[in-house]
């Protein structure tokens, strides 16, 4: 098998067999890993019951750490950081392969995706719009390997949604996350990321189903103020300090949709 999906586990998630299910689906097989740092009883069951390898990460030192971690377990150069909330289309690692077949050089693949609300509905909104129009540079593939073009992508927000992501590792590095964030971890990887001359492949089709709920990350970073601090740190990576604040008074917004 040319991929592999490393299932980022925590607690006692109620979702997490729907994710595995989702994977287990896929109309090209892949291999299936969980990697967590919070072992037990429900993660190592789910685990037996599926015939998957378990890894059990022993540094406790946040989303970073626990994502390298997953990252690194993987035995194919082809990843992918499914976070146990979401639910992948049974074609997405068919997308995969197949831009990775036309498009050699590509370290990054991305896709569109549809939001399932607290009350289970699957409905998207101006957000997803938005985020759809960020994407448009990368949908012309004969550019989307120019750093210019991938970081126009990303200069206005980061729309590209972390667990739709596919890495090469081969041409992505051994340690692709770093610790200084909570938040913004996946978009301060993109920045970086971007500087190469290896190509984003994004395919404008919703094969994935990204889960919000009042237990998930980007909930808890919004309702303790992390995310605004971590993305205006970003913004003033990009902009300066002043075209910073005037971005987040527009970026801001976004954070209804979680609320």
């Amino acid at each position: 098998m040319l991929h592999t999906f490393s299932v980022c586990a925590y607690k006692e998630s109620p979702y997490l067999e729907k994710c595995i299910l989702s994977l287990l689906a896929q109309s090209i097989k892949s291999n299936i890993i969980i990697c967590t740092s919070t072992p037990n009883s429900h993660i190592s069951s789910l685990a037996k019951k599926y015939e998957l390898d378990l890894f059990v990460n022993e540094e406790k030192n946040g989303i970073a750490n626990d994502w390298n971690f997953a990252y690194k377990c993987a035995k194919t150069a082809l990843v992918t950081i499914a976070h146990q909330d979401d639910i992948y289309d049974k074609d997405y690692v068919k997308y995969v392969l197949l831009s990775k077949k036309y498009y050699k050089d590509m370290n990054l693949f991305t896709c569109a995706s549809q939001t399932i609300k607290e009350d289970g509905q699957v409905k998207n909104g101006l957000i997803e719009d938005v985020k759809c129009m960020l994407r448009l540079p990368l949908r012309i593939f004969a550019l989307s390997n120019i750093p210019m073009v991938k970081r126009l992508s990303i200069s206005f927000g980061n729309p590209i949604i972390c667990p739709s992501c596919c890495y090469d590792k081969s041409l992505c590095g051994e340690q692709l996350f770093k610790d200084r964030y909570s938040f913004v971890v996946d978009w301060e990887a993109l920045l970086r990321l971007s500087k190469d001359s290896y190509r984003w492949i994004c395919v404008e089709r919703p094969l994935i189903y990204y889960r919000v709920h009042n237990l998930s990350t980007t909930k808890l970073c919004i309702d303790n103020d992390v995310r605004a601090k971590e993305e205006l740190l970003i913004f003033e990576r990009l902009w300066g300090r002043r075209t910073a604040k005037l971005l987040m008074l527009f970026y801001r917004k976004a954070e209804s949709a979680y609320k």
